[in-house]
């Protein structure tokens, strides 16, 4: 059995080692040209359908395994393993102080036990899990990874935004709060940034920032829907994140199977530097890749890298509950962000990065917050 504060740092390492790399194989896939062994010419890797398809199917196959190896027990049906309830309905297990350490979330009472209903809200938030992915991967082509990094450090006003429209859940002012925060970094960010000199960078900056306002709103979707499903069923994280993935990989895959010729200009990829056409997105990704090798490696390392990631993030939530994790993940990110920023030669300026200081500044704010939130919890049980 391992110390708790080495089974801690191995849990950080895990999650630092995992996502840096995942988001730096995310910037080469979308920003770094391929060179063919076909063509004498070069060519980025444009399939965001594929890239998410291989990731999920990883990340359902580690949800999977991770459940068989620590929640198997001799007896026990795939239903109970994978936190389907029986169509029958079931009484919720009682759960005591320690449940709610490991669970870190109140004690419910499910108001719904049909599997239909649970499998459905999976498959949605797949669809829109699914519908997110592409517009964020492709908004990397007008803004740089670091505006992508800080927009998707601010999940916290698409979710609460969300929550309200779609669950009527209300918050306490501190919240808004922090939103006018998060808000008023993104502006900065955005709004002293060194000007370029010719070509249109307002319209490809507006665009961009469209294709990540898109990515967030759906992503707040996504994060909502999972505290309703969460709210209703005794399920665990890996549970969630088996079926999750399982069902994007069947969206995914049929997508990319659909035929090219049917699909809506604005939802077809950019075509190749060969000018090629497809019969659909799968032909087009395998061609790709027989042609440009390379890009082998980093479409592994990045569905690997990130099937590992979710999984540390899940055990760390699992053993520390969710004020260790923001933490680490907020400091993930700050991390994964300078990286970008001194690796590809990104340039920030003095309002850049007061910018990011207030957006992480409402992140730290956010984690104590929760943090005195949870403590007063646990003085009431």
């Amino acid at each position: 059995m391992l110390h708790p504060y080495a089974q801690l740092g191995l849990c950080v390492g895990g999650i630092y080692a995992s996502f840096i790399v995942w988001a730096l194989c995310q910037e080469r896939l979308s920003t770094t040209p391929y060179e063919s062994i076909a063509f004498p010419t070069t060519d980025k890797f444009r399939s965001v359908l594929f890239l998410n398809t291989i990731q999920s199917s990883f990340c359902a196959v580690s949800a999977l395994a991770f459940l068989l190896t620590t929640k198997s027990r001799p007896g026990m049906t795939w239903s109970a393993l994978l936190g389907v309830p029986k169509s029958t309905g079931r009484q919720p297990p009682v759960l005591g102080v320690e449940d709610l350490k490991r669970y870190d979330r109140p004690l419910v009472t499910p108001t719904r036990t049909s599997p239909g209903h649970l499998l459905r809200s999976y498959a949605f938030i797949s669809l829109m899990a699914s519908l997110a992915a592409p517009f964020g991967f492709l908004s990397l082509s007008y803004i740089s990874f670091p505006t992508l990094l800080l927009g998707k450090s601010c999940k916290l006003v698409p979710v609460m935004v969300m929550n309200i429209v779609l669950y009527r859940r209300k918050y306490p002012m501190h919240k808004y709060v922090l939103v006018g925060m998060v808000t008023t970094g993104i502006w900065a960010f955005m709004a002293f940034k060194e000007g370029k000199k010719k070509g249109g960078p307002e319209t490809s900056s507006l665009l961009g920032l469209l294709l990540l306002g898109i990515n967030l709103i759906l992503d707040g979707v996504v994060n909502s829907t999972q505290d309703e499903v969460f709210s209703k069923y005794i399920i665990d994280g890996p549970q969630m994140m088996f079926f999750m993935n399982v069902f994007s990989t069947l969206i995914t895959t049929a997508a990319l199977l659909f035929p090219t010729a049917l699909t809506p200009s604005f939802l077809a990829e950019a075509p190749s530097t060969t000018g090629e056409t497809y019969f659909n997105a799968l032909s087009s990704a395998l061609s790709f890749i027989s042609t440009h090798p390379s890009v082998t490696f980093d479409i592994i390392t990045f569905s690997l890298c990130g099937a590992v990631g979710q999984l540390f993030i899940f055990v760390t939530l699992s053993l520390y509950g969710s004020l260790t994790l923001v933490t680490i993940t907020v400091t993930r990110k700050m991390m994964t962000m300078l990286l970008s920023v001194f690796l590809f030669d990104h340039r920030l300026t003095f309002g850049q990065w007061s910018g990011v200081g207030l957006v992480f500044a409402a992140i730290g704010m956010e984690a104590y917050e929760s943090y005195k939130s949870k403590k007063k919890k646990k003085s009431k049980v």
